[in-house]
């Protein structure tokens, strides 16, 4: 069975499904850093950062699962010189390791210019 987890606001969002799980799989779509107000935090790396993290709390949640159950992400920035400060978030985020598999990669740009990241995931449910 397939279940798709529609944007809170389509009319805001390309055609896309913020998660969709198949079996025991949660795949997450690339999150960037909108707030619930839509905004972003130009230029500022730890606050978009933190607001990505807290989307995917909401996606997980919203889908039966969080963030200990996450197996596998891609993370991609902007701006290498933000690779260590990624780090040290999302190692404080996910708490004790073992971590999940991970992909980094620092990209020319992302859909939205005001983007210093987005981060997907793959996460166990049920």
């Amino acid at each position: 069975m397939i279940t798709h987890f529609p944007p809170p606001q389509p009319e805001k969002m390309p055609p896309l499904s913020l998660a969709v799980r198949v079996g025991d799989l949660l795949f997450v779509s690339g999150m960037g850093p909108f707030d619930e107000e839509w905004r972003i935090a130009r230029d500022d790396f730890p606050a978009q950062m933190r607001t990505v993290l807290a989307c995917l709390d909401k996606v997980l949640a919203e889908a039966g699962t969080d963030r200990s159950r996450i197996v596998k992400t891609n993370v991609l920035l902007t701006r290498e010189q933000d690779i260590a400060e990624m780090n040290r978030l999302y190692a404080a985020w996910l708490g004790a390791p073992p971590y999940p598999a991970r992909t980094t990669a620092v990209v020319k740009a992302l859909p939205v210019p005001d983007f210093l990241l987005e981060i997907e995931c793959v996460a166990a449910v049920g």
